[in-house]
């Protein structure tokens, strides 16, 4: 089969163009000799004469005519492929995985997506559920090319592989049986939640979490029952069996809990997003734009 060089096709398909070798040269930004050297090269390729003489001039064959009319072919599917991996290098193409953690998914991302998918069609975004901690290691190892995480799981904003971007601070509200005393006062700090039995998890990022706010209004909170999936807990609290701390992100509306803004201790978690550095141009850095626009209308 014969070996087709692309470069030399497309001298081939100048010379039809500008009719003689010196203005291929010019066009090609070639010497003359360079451009009959190429094509007598690319004859001897295909085993068929390409040119000849007419006058001081040469023409093109029927053979170096029905060569071009199949490279025409060639050339379009070519314009294709250049146009599409501008768009892809632009961020307008291609596919992006995501990791987040579960409360981000329903806020954050999902409403990122179908922004996404209204302003770049083209671009397919993948999703993938993991812990604040785990997004990370998802995003060192390749598996994801974007993680939304919490800053208090975050790498060390040294650390060379990574751009983070600070996406938003999400606000902690307390969460209270319909029947608590303090579910309709008129302010509620974190210390008059002291001697309550409070619902957590037993380790990670949210018992850290609970565990410095309630620190950080002067007391250790005694954890009545360990959980850690938000439908758990608001379950227990509706339940009367404790209070909790529960981000703005995660409420889901129960009828028999009352969720208080803090009056001064007001806690809140900081959400990161981040890309391997040196991705921020491409299909990653659109999402991680679509995320920040999603956040600030949270915040």
């Amino acid at each position: 089969m014969v070996e087709w060089d692309i470069r030399k096709l497309q001298i081939l398909r100048t010379l039809r163009e500008r009719g003689t070798v010196t203005a291929t040269a010019e066009a090609l930004r070639m010497t003359p000799s360079a451009v009959s050297q190429q094509l007598t090269n690319l004859s001897k390729q295909l085993g068929v004469p390409l040119l000849e003489a007419q006058g001081r001039r040469v023409r093109l064959t029927d053979a170096a005519r029905l060569v071009l009319r199949h490279a025409e072919a060639v050339f379009e599917q070519l314009e294709r492929a250049d146009a599409e991996l501008a768009a892809y290098v632009q961020g307008e193409a291609g596919e992006v995985r995501v990791g987040a953690f579960s409360t981000a998914v329903p806020a954050l991302v999902v409403p990122a997506v179908r922004a996404l998918r209204e302003a770049h069609p083209a671009l397919t975004v993948r999703v993938r559920e993991a812990e604040a901690q785990e997004a990370y290691e998802l995003l060192g190892a390749g598996e994801v090319d974007l993680a939304l995480s919490l800053a208090a799981q975050a790498p060390s904003a040294a650390d060379p592989r990574f751009s983070s971007v600070p996406l938003l601070a999400d606000p902690l509200d307390l969460a209270l049986p319909r029947d608590h005393p303090l579910a309709a006062a008129r302010r509620v700090r974190l210390a008059d939640l002291a001697a309550e039995p409070w619902i957590f998890g037993g380790s990670g990022p949210w018992s850290d979490i609970t565990r410095a706010a309630c620190e950080a209004a002067g007391f250790r909170p005694h954890q009545g029952h360990s959980a850690a999936g938000w439908t758990a807990i608001l379950a227990m609290v509706e339940a009367g069996m404790g209070v909790a701390l529960v981000p703005r992100m995660a409420a889901v509306r129960r009828e028999g809990v009352v969720m208080r803004e803090l009056a001064i201790d007001r806690p809140r978690r900081h959400v990161l997003a981040a890309v391997r550095r040196g991705a921020e141009a491409g299909a990653a850095g659109r999402a991680l734009g679509a995320l920040r626009e999603v956040a600030a209308g949270l915040g």
